[in-house]
């Protein structure tokens, strides 16, 4: 009888999938949140019917992005897992909020090498206040500032070694290999995970990106594409390492 859920669930799934979609074409354009969505090539309205059923733009005939889609096609697959196999550590409620908030960082950085601050304050505010009712606060306060902490020598890391590659190269690179977004978000997940879960975290998210960064190398060298100091978006690595230690942790 419990799968008779799935008929709330779905069409949940749907309509958070498009709310991501709407909030990542926007956002990194005009850094509001209007009402109705727009276009991501020409930035005329779309009514939000015609936004949902994946409509051309009225206006210049544009296809929806592949983007879309997929992350239509993810949250309705999603969403019931997280509902009838949910985390110990958060419960299906809890996860539903934190996944979908994951998901929309997720989708910018990835498209934008992006982390809004408008968007970081209110994870914030959101993960301060589920991180206390999940860990108390000397957990929550403890796992933000060790999130900050960490990921800020990572930070002033990868500013020096673009300096001194800079030097030796007698070029200025204008690719960071962290950039502070990285740093909030760490920051913000901290209050979420509290210590010692986001030290866990970072250290396989820092796995996670040498062995993406390995494989984008060789591939690049074999498809004579290489080119040195290519940007690759970070935050990705440290939200699919968030998600899984909240499925692979327990509660209090």
């Amino acid at each position: 009888m419990r799968f008779i859920n799935l008929l709330w669930l779905v069409p949940f799934g749907f309509v958070i999938g498009s709310i991501l979609n709407h909030l990542a074409d926007t956002l990194p354009r005009i850094r509001r949140i209007p009402l109705n969505p727009q276009c991501i090539k020409c930035g005329q309205t779309f009514d939000i019917y015609n936004y949902i059923i994946l409509s051309r733009c009225h206006h210049c005939s544009v296809l929806p992005s592949n983007r879309r889609y997929i992350v239509l096609l993810i949250s309705v697959i999603c969403f019931p897992i997280i509902y009838f196999f949910p985390p110990d550590l958060t419960g299906w409620i809890i996860a539903f909020i934190v996944f979908s908030y994951l998901g929309l960082v997720f989708i910018i950085d990835f498209e934008h090498r992006l982390i809004l601050h408008p968007v970081s304050l209110i994870g914030a505010v959101l993960f301060l206040t589920i991180g206390i009712f999940l860990n108390g606060w000397k957990v929550t306060l403890l796992g933000a500032l060790s999130g900050f902490g960490l990921m800020y020598i990572l930070y002033l890391f990868g500013i020096l070694f673009g300096k001194v590659m800079a030097k030796r190269r007698g070029q200025e690179i204008e690719e960071i290999a962290l950039g502070f977004g990285d740093v909030t978000l760490s920051t913000i997940l901290g209050l979420l995970l509290g210590w010692p879960r986001i030290g866990v975290v970072l250290f396989f998210a820092i796995i996670f990106g040498g062995v993406f960064s390995g494989l984008f190398l060789l591939i690049s060298v074999l498809a004579k594409k290489y080119r040195a100091f290519t940007a690759i978006p970070y935050a990705p690595f440290i939200i699919i390492s968030s998600i899984i230690l909240i499925y692979f942790s327990t509660g209090k």
